[in-house]
């Protein structure tokens, strides 16, 4: 892990990109995988979850006897765990109903706006090297209370067929029954349009390899609506000396052992600390069953020190991080200084793996950047807002010849008829 002193605010945007992982033609095979799908369907999937996964599946859908199986295979406190967290979550994302209010404009004109669940979502589980029955919660309890008429859960086999048991006692838990063994790019093909077995949804959400990602992002170009730009998973770290070297340690490595695309990155205003740091991570990495990994991603991060406080949260706001941690005296008063993050985490004792589970937040956020612009899945991912209005023959004659000036001023001669034909049948009527 890198250190830079004090670089030049003009070299700040060179240091914020993130490492690329080039794939040789990766456009080029995702879109072979997405067409064969569309072309073979049930067929296609089958003989790609044999070459990519090396399972040979006969039924795609997942039986009710398996999932009464893993059940039975999931100890009783992580069942309790399930629950406590699903609480959380369902706490939080219930809070940001809307409630449906009309509103008045004029006499006579009343506009209102109404949330409507999205009926089919598709929702990707990544398997590979640990299974996020996670993130099953995370989309899947939202998409509960927007009122999602039907989920679709789409997860990649092991080379035995079988899906982790915490996977379906999750998805079982919240009452999703239509689960596939399927990952990768040709399970979002097969979210996205459909095969003999598996649905056609409406918006498709979860993470994903670099695969998923370019898959969700061209079928996304044929109209298929996707939650957002999720990548490799990121965290930014703001110390100072009041910090535990520990803490920011172990957070760094949270985040560092999902694999060798992560990035973190850690700013503070004392070299001093960020050395403690540099010992703490030796410590710790030893100890990590997934050292391995964690020590890739390691190569590809960096901290940096800055002269202040303020000087760490400009660096962090350009970065834009998935997740940004505040381990400073006072965070709460550096908050409204945040522009740019998925989700942030105030103080020593709000760790980031703590929002990635159980505290309520939702933790497919947006990665690479796309905090810019882009907001982390809530309930309102899984609703639309249609808007409604209301003009009584009052409303037409108090908003009419508004509207008549301004459809003459955009020479739409047919749209200013529409109000002129509908005034004189009022006027008519006296």
């Amino acid at each position: 892990m890198k250190i830079l002193i004090n670089p030049p605010a003009s070299d700040w945007a060179k240091i914020c990109e993130r490492p690329v992982f080039p794939a040789e033609d990766l456009e080029d095979k995702v879109k072979d995988i997405l067409g064969k799908v569309q072309q073979k369907g049930d067929m296609a999937l089958k003989e790609l979850t044999s070459l990519f996964d090396g399972a040979n599946i006969e039924d795609l859908k997942v039986s009710q006897d398996e999932i009464e199986k893993a059940k039975l295979e999931v100890s009783e406190e992580l069942k309790d765990a399930i629950s406590i967290a699903a609480q959380n979550i369902r706490t939080f994302h219930s809070s940001q109903k809307e409630k449906e209010t009309i509103v008045e404009t004029m006499p006579g004109v009343e506009c209102w706006r109404k949330s409507v669940p999205i009926e089919k979502v598709g929702l990707y589980i990544p398997g590979g090297s640990a299974p996020l029955f996670s993130t099953i919660l995370m989309l899947g309890v939202p998409a509960r209370i927007a009122g999602c008429k039907t989920l679709v859960l789409c997860t990649p086999p092991d080379k035995n067929g079988k899906i982790n048991p915490a996977v379906l006692y999750t998805a079982n838990f919240l009452g999703i029954t239509e689960i596939f063994k399927v990952g990768g790019a040709q399970a979002i093909a097969a979210l996205a349009y459909g095969t003999e077995t598996v649905p056609k949804v409406d918006k498709i959400f979860g993470p994903g390899n670099q695969f998923v990602t370019k898959a969700k992002e061209l079928v996304q170009k044929n109209g298929i609506a996707i939650d957002l730009p999720a990548g490799p998973s990121e965290v930014l770290v703001i110390a100072d000396n009041s910090a535990d070297a520990d803490f920011v340690a172990s957070d760094l490595l949270s985040q560092a052992e999902h694999g060798p695309d992560s990035q973190v990155v850690l700013l503070s205003d004392s070299s001093a600390f960020i050395e403690k740091v540099k010992v703490a991570l030796d410590e710790q990495l030893s100890d990590l069953p997934r050292a391995a990994l964690a020590e890739q991603a390691l190569q590809n991060s960096f901290s940096v020190v800055l002269n202040s406080i303020s000087e760490c949260i400009d660096f962090s706001n350009l970065y834009a991080p998935e997740h940004l941690i505040l381990a400073i005296e006072n965070a709460e008063e550096f908050a409204d200084q945040i522009k740019n993050a998925g989700s942030v985490f105030l103080g020593s004792y709000s760790c980031e793996s703590a929002g990635d589970y159980a505290s309520g937040t939702n933790h497919t956020l947006p990665t690479n950047g796309y905090a810019r612009s882009y907001s982390g899945v809530s309930l309102d991912s899984f609703v639309k807002k249609i808007t409604f209005q209301n003009i009584s023959k009052l409303g037409l004659r108090n908003i009419g010849r508004t509207v008549e000036v301004m459809a003459e001023a955009e020479q739409l001669l047919a749209h200013r008829n529409a109000v002129s034909i509908r005034l004189k049948k009022i006027q008519d009527e006296k």
